[in-house]
């Protein structure tokens, strides 16, 4: 079994459109959800608070810049995520596919690297 993190991604457009019909969005939600625990492959699921409402903690200077909002580019922002244990990549990519997302959304998947997969030399030998 190996991770995988289903990273949801919208735009202003997608994110109007859900929030025209959030009670449906929400349900649907609640039901694919519910799919992934009866198949035993959902570890975790949270979403993300309005992007304005956050900082960013800069490291391209000498010293660290913290900064209100979101990044300067914000036409794709992350906007929650699924966490899933599943077999493969293929079949963490079904589930993506599953996703009761709204026209213009976007879902990202990506293996989770375990600690032993962490560089040699890397200062944390393995720890995370």
């Amino acid at each position: 079994m190996a991770k995988y993190m289903l990273i949801m991604r919208g735009t202003d457009e997608s994110n109007a459109a859900m929030m025209a019909s959030i009670d449906e969005a929400m349900a649907a939600t609640g039901q694919f959800i519910e799919e992934m625990l009866k198949a035993g492959v959902l570890l975790a699921a949270e979403g993300l608070d309005d992007p304005g409402q956050g900082v960013v903690v800069d490291f391209g200077g000498d010293a660290p810049m913290v900064t209100d909002g979101p990044y300067g580019e914000t036409r794709e922002l992350f906007e929650g995520y699924f966490l899933l244990d599943v077999d493969s990549k293929r079949e963490a990519v079904e589930w993506a596919t599953r996703v009761p997302a709204v026209r213009g959304s976007k879902i990202e998947v990506r293996r989770v690297a375990e600690a032993d997969e962490v560089p040699a030399g890397s200062g944390n030998d393995g720890e995370i």
